[in-house]
């Protein structure tokens, strides 16, 4: 895969397949977001399966929650890495807009995914 910048979905259970996957269907843009459970592992074992996902690539880890597990298997690692740039709460509109700017630094590609993914939550 090049240096282009991707996605690294981290959840529990089998919710970053299911994001992923909607994400896909929806911009029908594929292979730019990589989906990473934590079942079946213990927190070395996700610690390394995070690391690998990024592998030194301009990336930003994308965590369900603010605590836990996931999260704490992406600052592990990665935290001090220069081109990572990890978002909590993740949500599906968040994916979606992040897919179509590749073009952006991992810095900036994290605060639109946050802008983006915070104007669509509301009460309609």
């Amino acid at each position: 895969m090049s240096s282009a910048l991707r996605g690294v979905v981290v959840c529990h259970g089998s919710l970053a397949k299911g994001l992923v996957e909607a994400a896909e269907s929806i911009s029908g843009v594929t292979g730019v977001l990589l989906p990473i459970s934590n079942s079946g592992c213990d927190r070395d074992a996700l610690d390394q399966r995070v690391a690998e996902a990024v592998d030194g690539r301009p990336t930003v880890v994308f965590v369900d929650l603010a605590s836990g597990s996931c999260l704490f298997a992406v600052l592990k690692r990665l935290r001090a890495l220069p081109g990572v740039k990890v978002v909590t709460g993740v949500n599906l509109a968040m994916l979606v807009d992040f897919v179509f700017h590749g073009d952006l630094t991992p810095e900036a590609a994290a605060e639109r995914a946050i802008a983006a993914g915070t104007k669509a939550i509301r009460i309609p």
